[in-house]
């Protein structure tokens, strides 16, 4: 017999999606990549502009950006394995495989080489596959991104980041969400009627085993541990940061020492902690019109 919390869960969740769906232009597709079956959302022409999101989100938490940014690319913004409405398929998410995943996504929704911007955990994936295969990309765009450094998120953030993920709940979520936003209370009334789908889809995110074995996986190599300096080097694209100011898990002189180190363009967002494109999207939107300008 089904849990009736578990079948509540579930059933929130789709509709929460589905709302979040039918507030940007976007189109969901659905692909298998690298046996990973992958929801995907498609959305605008132009040059082609591939969307990480970070551990524990999904594509619609781009959902700020992706109007404003479907006007001048063509938006593919997946959900990461087992993250969202895609699965983690047959085998281990290990660090090889995951990247055969963005690449076998970017073959199959790219008609040119892309952008990709990574949020979090979605950079440090970004930027491991750019050291490999650079040839796929077009440019690489880093925002808030794990992997610059060893991940020692500030002892607040760990405690309400570990109590949300063993026991998530709307009151451990809403702890958790105030270390990684700076004023959630006048975000909560900027989002309007999509705060509650999207903290709706987000707790039943939390309580997805999809989800819970994909960051098992994919964290430990690819979000806790840092690149080595010597790869970042390797980078063949042109590479920008994107950082807000308050970040508490990946503090701003990360961002500023590697900036320096490799040349890399640093904007930095005012009024954001580690999501600033869901905090200051137009600030965003700025600063990726001018990493991805021709």
């Amino acid at each position: 017999m089904t849990d009736p919390d578990v079948a509540t869960r579930s059933r929130d969740g789709r509709r929460a999606r589905e709302q979040l769906l039918h507030a940007i232009p976007v189109t969901e597709q659905h692909v298998t990549a690298a046996g990973v079956p992958t929801a995907v959302l498609v959305g605008g022409d132009g040059p082609p502009l591939v969307l990480l999101h970070g551990p524990g989100e999904f594509a619609l938490t781009w959902i700020r950006v992706i109007p404003d940014l479907v006007k001048t690319h063509r938006v593919i913004a997946p959900d990461l394995p087992g993250h969202g409405a895609s699965g983690v398929g047959e085998g281990s998410l290990d660090v090889d495989r995951v990247l055969a995943w963005l690449g076998d996504l970017v073959e199959q929704t790219c008609p040119a080489p892309p952008h990709v911007a990574g949020h979090l955990l979605g950079g440090a994936i970004g930027a491991r596959f750019s050291v490999a295969h650079g040839d796929a990309l077009r440019g690489l765009v880093l925002v808030d991104t794990f992997g610059l450094r060893r991940l020692r998120p500030s002892p607040l953030f760990t405690l309400t980041l570990v109590n949300f993920l063993a026991r998530p709940t709307e009151g451990s979520r809403d702890r958790f969400f105030r270390q990684c936003f700076i004023d959630m209370d006048a975000l909560r009334g900027s989002l309007g009627p999509l705060w509650e789908p999207l903290m709706t889809y987000a707790l039943a995110g939390a309580h997805s085993p999809d989800q819970k074995v994909a960051l098992r996986s994919m964290m430990p190599p690819l979000g806790l541990r840092a690149i080595a300096e010597e790869e970042l080097a390797r980078i063949p694209v042109p590479t920008t940061l994107i950082w807000g100011r308050h970040d508490r898990q990946t503090p701003l002189s990360v961002a500023q020492r590697v900036s320096s180190r490799h040349g890399w363009p640093l904007h930095v967002i005012e009024g954001a902690g580690d999501d600033p494109a869901f905090e200051q999207p137009a600030a965003v939107v700025s600063a990726l019109a001018d990493a991805c300008r021709p």
